[in-house]
């Protein structure tokens, strides 16, 4: 049996070194594209850019958090997805909150920035994503993880087709559109993590 073989059947543990080494290969690059897309965002004039800028920073974070929660134990797991659940939160509404100032401002983004740089994000939260995959179905905090990673993937393909409809439309209102798109799909996200988060916190009974 070969060693790829038995990381894609890794037992969804917290305690396993392989998932804390995963954690680390994430933390580092979600670390490194916010600075990429900080950049591009600023440069192209995109929310939807801005808005997943904002998501790598906070994945980056929050997989700090994670691997602290791990060497902590107990109920400190649990303690951090509930703090994660809550900055997803704040960032949906952060990002909502962004939308309506570019849309009060009504720049128009650059299209070819954001799909090239939307594409390099996408390629690097598959491959984040691979590696997490066989850890989705852990604890809270697990869970917290394999969605914000999930999260990602998804809002680097409406980057990729904001950019597109951008290009296609001459307007800012496809790029606004999606950034008000990935604040949703977050604070759903945020909704799913909390109420595991507590729910886990009752049955160990945390004050």
């Amino acid at each position: 049996m070969s060693e790829h073989h038995n990381y894609c059947h890794a037992p969804a543990s917290s305690t396993d070194p392989r998932y804390r080494r995963v954690l680390w290969i994430a933390l580092v690059v979600n670390a490194a594209m916010f600075f990429v897309e900080i950049g591009a965002s600023a440069t192209s004039g995109s929310a939807a850019l801005a808005a997943d800028a904002a998501d790598f920073a906070g994945d980056a974070a929050n997989y700090g958090l994670s691997l602290a929660a791990i060497a902590a134990g107990g109920p400190w797991a649990s303690r951090a997805a509930l703090t994660k659940g809550i900055a997803m939160g704040a960032y949906g509404v952060g990002v909502l909150v962004f939308c309506a100032w570019r849309i009060l401002n009504g720049t128009l983004p650059e299209p070819f920035t954001m799909g090239i740089i939307g594409t390099l994000a996408l390629a690097a939260n598959l491959w984040v994503a691979w590696l997490l995959y066989a850890y989705r179905e852990g604890d809270a905090n697990m869970r917290s993880v394999w969605q914000c990673t999930r999260n990602d993937a998804i809002s680097n393909l409406a980057v990729l087709a904001a950019a597109a409809g951008v290009f296609g439309t001459g307007t800012f209102w496809p790029d606004v559109a999606v950034a008000a798109l990935m604040a949703g799909l977050a604070l759903v996200s945020a909704y799913s993590v909390i109420r595991h988060a507590r729910s886990e916190l009752r049955l160990q009974r945390v004050p």
